[in-house]
C-alpha cells in the first residue's frame, strides 16, 4: 500500500471574501475563468468533470469540454447515446466541477440538464473541423467495439463518402444545457482554512450566498 499522508501543499494565493464577489455567481465564475486563464499553467482552463447517476444505479465522472456559458448555464456537447447521454435523459440531475491548481480554485455546480436547440447543436457542429465532425459520426460511444482497427476503418470509409461533401450532424449528436441550481466557488488558502462561498438560487430567481466551512 501507498501511504500518501505526508502529501501537503499550502495555498496561498488568493483569497474569496463576501466584500469583493458579485451577487451573481456567473459573473464570478467568469472572472475566475478568466483569470485562470490569463495566470497561465492550465492546459485547457475549460475542461471540467461531468457528474451523472448511471443507469446502473452508481455515479460516474468524466472530463469533458466546456464550450459556452451565460446566465442560461453551462453547455457541452456528447453523443445522445452514449453512457452519460443515458444516464442524463434518466436522470437529468447532474454535477459540474472545475478544477483550476495554478489558481489553488475549484468550482461545483449543481444543475438540472436539458438539450439544447437543434439550432444550437448545428451551429456548434457546423464550427468543428472536418475530422472532429467525421469522429462523432463513426463512434456509437460507449458501445463495445472488437479493434482499434474496427473504428480506423470506418472512419476510413466515412472520409471517402463524404469527401467533397458536407457532413450533417448526426441527430443522436448534441448540446447541453445544465442549468444551475447551485455553484460553490472553493478558493485554497493556509492552514486548510480555505474559503467556500456558496450561490443557491431561489425561487424569485436571486441568488442566496452563504460561507460554509472548509
Amino acid at each position: 500500500m501507498s501511504d500518501l499522508s505526508n502529501y501537503r501543499k499550502s495555498y496561498e494565493k488568493s483569497e474569496l471574501l463576501e466584500t469583493t464577489i458579485p451577487e451573481d455567481p456567473i459573473n464570478l465564475f467568469n472572472r475566475w475563468f478568466h483569470e485562470v486563464e490569463d495566470f497561465g499553467g492550465t492546459g485547457e482552463v475549460n475542461a471540467m468533470t461531468v457528474s451523472t447517476i448511471g443507469l446502473d444505479g452508481f455515479p460516474k465522472s468524466r472530463v469533458v469540454l466546456l464550450k459556452k456559458y451565460s446566465e442560461e448555464g453551462f453547455i457541452f456537447y456528447t453523443n445522445y447515446n452514449s453512457e452519460k447521454g443515458r444516464a442524463i435523459a434518466q436522470n437529468p440531475h447532474v454535477c459540474l466541477s472545475f478544477f483550476w491548481p495554478n489558481m489553488e480554485r475549484q468550482v461545483i455546480i449543481k444543475g438540472i440538464a436539458q438539450k439544447t436547440s437543434g439550432n444550437i447543436s448545428d451551429n456548434y457542429f457546423d464550427s468543428r473541423p472536418d475530422g472532429s465532425k467525421l469522429g462523432a459520426v463513426v463512434s456509437n460511444q460507449s458501445e463495445i467495439i472488437p479493434s482499434r482497427t474496427f473504428l480506423e476503418e470506418n472512419l476510413k470509409q466515412l472520409e471517402n463518402d463524404f469527401e467533397g461533401k458536407p457532413i450533417p450532424r448526426p441527430e443522436h449528436w448534441g448540446g447541453f444545457l445544465v442549468v444551475p441550481s447551485e455553484v460553490e466557488f472553493w478558493q485554497g488558502r493556509a492552514n486548510r482554512l480555505h474559503d467556500r462561498i456558496r450561490y443557491t438560487n431561489q425561487s424569485d430567481y436571486s441568488w442566496l450566498i452563504q460561507r460554509l466551512a472548509p
